[in-house]
Parts: C-alpha cells; sequence; structure tokens
C-alpha cells in the first residue's frame, strides 16, 4: 500500500508538462507579437502610445508564460525529480519556495498591467481603479508571504528533529 501512495505523486507530471507547454505557448506568441510591434513601428504609422501598449501588452503575455513556467519546473522538481537542471534562482526545494517565486512573478505582472492601463488613453478612467486594486493585491500578496514565511527558529529545530 505504502509503495502504491508513494507512485501517486508521479501524477503531478502531466499538469507540470501542461503548464511548461502553456508557457511555450505564451512566450513564443509574446515574442511573435513584440517582433509585429517593432515592426509595425518602424515601417507603420503607429503612435507611440499605441506602441507602449502593444509592447507591455506582449510583456504581460511572456511574464505570464514565466509562471508558468516556475510552476511546472517547481511542480516537476517538488514532486517527481530535484536533480532537474535549472538555474539556481529557480530552484524549489518546498511549497514556500515555490509561493516566493510565484509572489515575485504576479507581483511583476500586476505593474506591467498597471502601467499598460496608466498608459493607454482610452482607459484613462479606469487608472484609479486599476491602482487600488493592483495595490490592494501587491499588499495582500506581501501581507501574506509575510504570515506564512517560514522562521529560522523553525527551520533550524526541524532539522534537528529525529528522523
Amino acid at each position: 500500500m505504502r509503495k502504491i501512495l508513494g507512485l501517486t505523486r508521479f501524477a503531478v507530471v502531466v499538469p507540470a508538462l501542461a503548464s511548461m507547454l502553456g508557457a511555450l505557448l505564451l512566450m513564443a506568441q509574446g515574442s511573435i507579437s513584440m517582433v509585429l510591434v517593432v515592426f509595425n513601428a518602424v515601417i507603420g504609422d503607429s503612435s507611440l502610445k499605441e506602441s507602449i501598449v502593444d509592447v507591455l501588452t506582449a510583456v504581460d503575455a511572456i511574464l505570464l508564460g514565466t509562471v508558468l513556467l516556475v510552476i511546472g519546473y517547481g511542480l516537476y522538481e517538488l514532486f517527481i525529480d530535484t536533480d532537474i537542471d535549472v538555474p539556481q534562482w529557480l530552484r524549489v526545494n518546498d511549497l514556500d519556495d515555490l509561493k516566493s517565486k510565484l509572489i515575485g512573478v504576479v507581483v511583476a505582472i500586476v505593474a506591467v498591467v498597471f502601467v499598460g492601463v496608466f498608459v493607454d488613453s482610452n482607459r484613462a478612467e479606469d487608472v484609479v481603479s486599476y491602482g487600488i486594486g493592483a495595490g490592494a493585491l501587491v499588499v495582500g500578496l506581501a501581507v501574506f508571504a509575510w504570515a506564512s514565511r517560514k522562521d529560522s527558529k523553525d527551520l533550524s529545530s526541524s532539522s534537528r528533529a529525529p528522523k
């Protein structure tokens, strides 16, 4: 029974791979969109504000792809293989590591979306509501990260616990 329960961890392979595929899709679409924005800015007659909004939209897709990639790598590393070849900053040792990485990327996405709304002259009336919403979300994430962080005392006492 113990062996069967241990094998259930491999159920995470499907969502991890799906996250990585979604990440590759968003990064490709964002990159293609960025190339088209540059092409239209150089060849076409797009305004500066249109270019800024289009660039921020492409960056938003790329950042969302990064979130999905971090989720995919994190799930795979936590449940399947701890020795996958990823940069040191992307290493995930526990769910708290994954949570803190995700919070950082989500804050970056919120900032990009807010700047896009701020620059878009067609949505000028939305700036204050988006700003308040973005600020509330960032504050909420910061409070959540602070309240659920591990203290160094907890880490040292749990590492000395008998196995």
